[in-house]
């Protein structure tokens, strides 16, 4: 029977996760706590707290040195810590003020960066934090969609660029598996599984961009993901994961919950 064996959810769009022992899935088929943040470009002519294409914010697909940020988010006090190898950039409320100094921090570490999306686009700048801090909003899909993968799954693209330690972080699931056949997941689409309590439906298979080529590590892009997606598993787009939605009311999964499909 395949069980969960690892959960992980985002506070900030694009920045590092949360590992966690239990997530809060919502009635509306995201997590609690999930992308509740973003760092958005000045000219996106988007509304602070309206969903937009990741493109709109700096992320991972066009700043890998992101990566190298580490991230705590306090969720109830509503504080954001950002450190670099152990030095803080910054650690503040998500008042009007806080919001401003974190954006500079970051705007002012992007700015150093070899690949970065603002140094020839100075309309992108400055750079705004969006969200609440609570509501889930900034997912890739405007739907949210809570997103599944297995480690056999893993281990099989892992295997085919060559790297025996490819992180699953690089992918940014909320929902990590085993027990299960390499690909299988995506046999699930357009039907139901059980986790623990919760019914999900399962709604698309997850397409990949750029954002798998940025080490979690280090930063740099130093692996050809999508390449290898589409040529050694014969698919026509980059595919990795599956993404899911409620199907009735949310609740909590926790790692070690069984896995099963029902129908």
């Amino acid at each position: 029977m395949p069980r969960v064996v690892a959960l992980y959810r985002y506070p900030v769009k694009s920045f590092t996760p949360e590992a966690c022992e239990v997530l809060t899935v919502l009635d509306e088929g995201r997590i609690a706590g999930d992308r509740v943040l973003g760092i958005r470009f000045a000219n996106s002519g988007v509304l602070d707290d309206a969903w937009s294409k990741k493109y709109e914010f700096v992320a991972l697909v066009n700043t890998p040195g992101l990566a190298r940020l580490k991230l705590r988010f306090d969720h109830e006090a509503l504080r954001l810590r950002i450190s670099l190898e152990g030095a803080v950039l910054v650690d503040e409320m998500l008042d009007d003020n806080g919001r401003k100094r974190i954006a500079a921090a970051i705007e002012n570490y992007v700015l150093q960066l070899d690949e970065n999306p603002l140094s020839s686009h100075p309309d992108r700048l400055p750079l705004r934090v969006v969200g609440d801090g609570i509501i889930s909003r900034y997912q890739d899909s405007e739907a949210g969609q809570i997103t599944l993968h297995s480690r056999e799954s893993l281990a099989a693209v892992a295997a085919a660029v060559g790297d025996a330690d490819l992180s699953e972080l690089r992918f940014r699931s909320n929902i990590a598996i085993e027990g299960l056949k390499a690909w299988e997941e995506q046999n699930w689409v357009g039907r139901k599984i059980r986790i623990g309590k919760i019914i999900f439906n399962v709604v698309i298979p997850k397409g990949r961009c750029l954002a798998t080529h940025a080490n979690p590590h280090s930063g740099k892009r130093d692996l050809p993901i999508l390449k290898t997606l589409t040529s050694a598993f014969n698919q026509e787009k980059p595919t990795f994961a599956i993404g899911m939605v409620t199907s009735g009311t949310g609740g909590q999964i926790h790692v070690g919950d069984r896995v099963s499909l029902l129908d």
